[in-house]
């Protein structure tokens, strides 16, 4: 039998994960996984919720909308556009990752431009649909240069730095690729576990027509398990097009998935309790960060011009020295494809843990 290759690589992050498990079963001893991306403070309270499902309705035992269903999407432009999109330019996803592969199924371009320090999956989507990419290393350089024709990618905050920018400064520097006609991708699915309905960036952001946003709700309501995230763009051509990649690729999206996350959205109760899980999670990320500070363990090098705030972190331990503390997390050289000798010093891991936990080990140096 013969087999297609396509040059993609197995997550380093999920390798990462397989050999933690096995230490602790040859060693007999308990190790902290900072190696994954998602939050693991608490786990969301759904316990009213679930009574407002209809297991027995059509809406879950047969198939899904094809491009989402309409209350789900009206719940989106609400919760994330502050209603003021339009519902058919919402097409909901299975997850986050399904988001960016059906982008790059779809866009048309000469190359897709990421930042120097970026998240894995990118370049192997990209590999596995036959996308180019190339890199920049500042907003700076990234205007300079002439990218017209080509898709920029930002993610804000970032995976794998941690950090956040100003947000007007994001804006204008998206509003003048817009103007040269640079697609800009728009991955930045930890950034709603930090902000509330009253955040009106994505409504600015989805005034712009060269602009696509892809996010998920793994991060924001805890819920990687579930698989949904979604898609918004203003061009009627690309919408189509996605629409019919999701049709031959998955027939829909999975409607339990849907209903759950509507409820969460647009119910007191599902309000209440992703409101609950954001403050309970962000209050033992910050402890966990003042830590790392304290320790003199946070990388600062890497938040000159911007703040510590995502999920994740940069410390100055390499992943093995991390390791012998019992300590997993990832080489910062796993997500970067231009400045591997910089970062061999380096590893991201994940705050976004039980702050008694994070201090039994950190406390450790």
């Amino acid at each position: 039998m013969l087999t297609k290759h396509s040059g993609a690589k197995y997550s380093a992050i999920v390798g990462i994960g397989e050999k933690l498990y096995e230490l602790e079963k040859t060693t007999g001893q308990k190790y902290l996984k900072l190696n994954r991306g998602v939050p693991s403070v608490t786990n969301i309270d759904l316990t009213e919720i679930i009574p407002l499902i209809d297991f027995n309705s059509n809406k879950v035992q047969v198939y899904p909308v094809n491009t989402g269903l309409p209350e789900l999407k009206s719940a989106i432009n609400k919760s994330f556009f502050q209603d003021k999109t339009n519902v058919d330019n919402i097409i909901v996803t299975a997850g986050g990752m399904n988001a960016l592969d059906l982008v790059f199924k779809t866009i048309d371009v000469k190359k897709v431009i990421i930042p120097e320090f970026f998240w894995g999956a990118y370049s192997n989507i990209m590999k596995i649909n036959n996308v180019e990419y190339g890199t920049y290393f500042s907003f700076d350089e990234l205007l300079k240069n002439d990218y017209e024709g080509c898709a920029v990618i930002f993610c804000d905050p970032n995976n794998p730095i941690g950090n956040k920018y100003d947000d007007n400064m994001l804006l204008e520097i998206v509003e003048e690729l817009n103007s040269k006609n640079i697609t800009v991708i728009w991955d930045s699915p930890y950034r709603k576990l930090f902000y509330e309905e009253e955040d009106n960036f994505y409504a600015k952001l989805s005034k712009f027509n060269n602009v696509i946003i892809a996010e998920s709700f793994s991060k924001s309501i805890g819920l990687s398990g579930q698989r949904l995230g979604f898609i918004h763009s203003n061009n009627k051509e690309f919408n189509t097009e996605v629409g019919i990649n999701i049709l031959y690729a998955n027939n829909g999206i999975n409607g339990f998935a849907q209903i759950l996350v509507e409820k969460l959205l647009a119910t007191p109760e599902g309000i209440n309790s992703a409101k609950k899980f954001r403050k309970h999670t962000i209050g033992e990320m910050n402890m966990n960060i003042l830590l790392l500070q304290k320790k003199g363990l946070l990388a600062d090098e890497f938040y000159k011009n911007s703040s510590p705030v995502g999920i994740f972190a940069i410390v100055n331990k390499s992943e093995e020295e991390l390791l012998e503390y019992r300590i997993g997390s990832v080489g910062l050289p796993y997500f970067t494809k231009t400045s591997k000798e910089f970062a061999k010093d380096f590893s991201r891991i994940c705050i976004a843990v039980p702050h008694k936990d994070f201090k039994e080990y950190f406390g450790e140096f």
